[in-house]
């Protein structure tokens, strides 16, 4: 049985699972579709066209599946998925998405912070932290296991690796690879995120042929001269491949 506050507005369309909580002056749209267990405190708004799935909770001031802020967006039906477990914090923005892919995507178990903004057509991955007042622009993807710290700007278009770390202030306009310490401006490769990879089981041998392939990348002006060292020297396990992957497929280039 769902608690809905008398002083909250769910409308007559919209779909709602089992048990949620909706605290006053929250307000829920129509073609709006909620899971089970989710926790809205007050002043929560779900606009038209969010998917949530179940056991996320929503701090005071959060907007999510927002009108996108594009002004190639005509009204098109869009949507903002968001998966289970998410803590989203104060006044988070969420856009959904417009014609260019059709919907913002936000994974499982992740904390968005005060006042995170995460734009149209933004893919952000599962295990995700982000802090206080960092804004992703859109169609911007977030792989897995990011830790992306306060105040952040990251163009658009850009993608950011798995289990990365990057500081607090920073702005860049290109892609940041997997398992690394972003930081300092220009935002600029600061070696491996040693911590991060420590806390999430990576065994010290397979972080030294990290550490070994981001050297070999990083030895050449032109990065597929790069990766072709990697190739050649290195074993190409599951994560020396992510790397590789990576790189090749990056449309923005890869910080130096």
């Amino acid at each position: 049985m769902n608690q809905i506050s008398p002083l909250a507005y769910v409308h007559p369309e919209a779909k709602l699972g089992d048990n949620n909580i909706i605290g006053p002056f929250c307000y829920i749209d129509k073609n709006v579709e909620i899971g089970d267990n989710n926790v809205m405190q007050n002043s929560v708004t779900i606009h038209v066209g969010a998917r949530i799935c179940n056991g996320n909770e929503f701090m005071p001031g959060a907007s999510i599946s927002t009108k996108p802020q594009d002004l190639k967006f005509r009204g098109e039906e869009t949507i903002c998925r968001i998966g289970d477990n998410n803590s989203i914090r104060e006044n988070v923005t969420i856009s959904r998405g417009t014609a260019s892919k059709g919907e913002t995507v936000v994974g499982s178990n992740n904390l968005l912070m005060e006042c995170v903004h995460i734009a149209h057509d933004c893919v952000v991955g599962s295990g995700i932290i982000i802090g206080n007042s960092t804004k992703l622009a859109g169609e911007v993807v977030v792989d897995d296991c990011a830790i992306i710290s306060a105040n952040v700007l990251c163009h658009q278009f850009c993608r950011i690796g798995g289990y990365v770390m990057i500081q607090g202030g920073c702005r860049f306009s290109q892609d940041i690879p997997p398992f690394i310490i972003a930081g300092k401006e220009p935002t600029k490769y600061c070696g491996l995120n040693l911590i991060g990879l420590r806390r999430r089981g990576f065994s010290n041998e397979l972080i030294d042929k990290i550490h070994t392939a981001y050297r070999l990348l990083y030895s050449k002006g032109i990065m597929s001269e790069g990766i072709q060292e990697i190739k050649n020297n290195l074993e190409v396990t599951k994560e020396i491949q992510y790397i590789i992957d990576f790189v090749e497929s990056s449309k923005r280039g890869i910080i130096r």
